[in-house]
């Protein structure tokens, strides 16, 4: 009797050392994965500090995510997220065909800088295009260690109480950050690219920030003087105009 439980205890903490040992080497994959293909595809400084995933359920947390300005604007950046959660199918994280049940971001931070004409926000996005256009600029495809390219199935992607902050680093006026929500990006193609995907979630954000701005600009007049409101007019209509004239996603 003695004996079996010695045994039991044995596989006891085995079981326990490769649970952790599982659950540290999914969060592996996924800052390396990010730390090393990001910055590649934005052409601007990423960083994800740690990530948590559960081998069990699949539940975790992107912890620290930071993304720096496009060359030509502050040293400061332009988006930051203390946490973001995830639900995934944790062994799809280790072949070719991730599946995501969701993405939620909670209370990200984005400082909006612009030049009449221009944008960082903007710049970031035109970034992404073009890494996605081929030729020099373009970011290495992602791929398993066997050459398999990797795709992403996401059911559900949400953004709420994000924040926009106006002005050089973020130093003006803050606004309230209208919500997203995408529902079934790349379930019926059988899985997108990471590139892909990353693009489809920076259009929407982009037309949020938009939508931010422009409520602002009309409202600004009232609170603070007529060369304030005029300046944030201009940065408004300067954006709207990159993207068309959309106001919203």
């Amino acid at each position: 009797m003695k004996k079996f439980l010695l045994i039991g205890g044995g596989l006891l903490a085995l079981a326990l050392v490769a649970f952790v040992a599982l659950e540290f080497f999914l969060g592996h994959i996924v800052t390396a994965g990010v730390n090393n293909f990001a910055p590649k595809l934005t052409q601007t400084k990423v960083v994800l500090d740690r990530a948590t995933i559960s081998p069990l359920n699949g539940h975790g947390t992107l912890h620290g995510l930071v993304v720096s300005n496009p060359k030509g604007w502050s040293d400061g950046p332009l988006c930051s997220v203390g946490q973001v959660h995830v639900d995934v199918a944790p062994f799809s994280l280790l072949g070719d065909h991730v599946i995501v049940n969701e993405i939620a971001l909670e209370a990200p931070e984005f400082n909006y800088e612009t030049k009449i004409i221009a944008s960082n926000v903007a710049d970031l996005l035109k970034n992404i295009e073009a890494t996605m256009g081929g030729g020099k600029n373009a970011a290495p495809a992602a791929t398993t260690k066997s050459g398999q390219p990797i795709k992403f199935a996401v059911k559900k992607f949400r953004l709420t109480n994000g924040k926009v902050r106006l002005g050089l680093a973020g130093t003006g006026m803050t606004l309230p950050m209208p919500d997203i929500e995408l529902n079934d990006l790349g379930t019926k193609e059988g899985g997108i690219t990471p590139d892909q995907l990353v693009l489809v979630v920076m259009k929407s954000v982009t037309s949020s920030v938009v939508s931010a701005t422009t409520k602002a600009a009309g409202q600004i007049g009232s609170t603070s003087g007529a060369a304030a409101a005029e300046g944030a007019k201009q940065a408004v209509e300067g954006l709207k105009g990159l993207f068309g004239g959309k106001k919203g996603p």
